[in-house]
């Protein structure tokens, strides 16, 4: 997984509230197990009508907006069913930030897993990146993950929290995966003693 360190770049605002998982990729677009290949789905059916052709009001859509890296979004983001091609579409579209009121547990902490960082904010700091996103393409933010700031396009500076382990993996770069493989050597010389002491398993 990619380190995760500072991000600058373009927020897109995306005021709705409950934007569920289907929402986010719809179910038809689950069958395959691959986490690239689903960004162009990310949004799907407000992105595109019933031809395929892209909708011009969609924010994603926009000029100013189809290089978002940060998207600020309205409360209870990622609810709805647990398919973990949600985060998978959003870090294929580009996503690396995602700020909300709250989101769904599994939602939550399957952006951490996949290299995206989910920040969780009051209503009036959410309120307040919702205004200088919806400034378009030169209101550029930065979120930087070792000093748990935002610092919007005018410089206001906006802390947040962030649980330390999760901050260590992204740091780091670390997905599950990662974090088993840190730890190869204890498990070759666990698996040395135990074929040593247990020679019949």
């Amino acid at each position: 997984m990619e380190k995760f360190t500072k991000v600058t770049g373009i927020a897109a605002p995306m005021p709705l509230v409950n934007i569920d998982t289907d929402m986010i990729i719809p179910k038809g677009f689950l069958k395959t197990i691959k986490r690239t290949g689903l960004g162009v789905h990310a949004f799907d059916e407000m992105r595109y009508d019933r031809q395929g052709n892209e909708n011009p009001d969609f924010v994603l859509n926009k000029p100013q907006y189809r290089k978002a890296e940060i998207l600020v979004a309205g409360d209870n983001f990622g609810c709805g069913s647990s398919r973990e091609h949600a985060p998978w579409a959003l870090a294929d579209f580009g996503i690396k930030v995602i700020v909300s009121t709250s989101f769904a547990d599994i939602f939550f902490n399957n952006s951490f897993k996949n290299g995206m960082l989910p920040i969780v904010l009051p209503q009036a700091e959410v309120d307040l990146l919702m205004a200088d996103a919806e400034k378009g393409a030169n209101a550029r933010m930065t979120v930087d993950l070792e000093a748990q700031e935002i610092t919007t396009s005018d410089g206001h500076v906006i802390k947040f929290e962030v649980d330390q382990f999760k901050k260590h993996c992204l740091l780091n770069g670390l997905d599950d995966i990662g974090l088993t493989l840190e730890k190869v050597s204890a498990i070759h010389d666990f698996e040395t003693k135990s074929a040593q002491s247990r020679p019949w398993v």
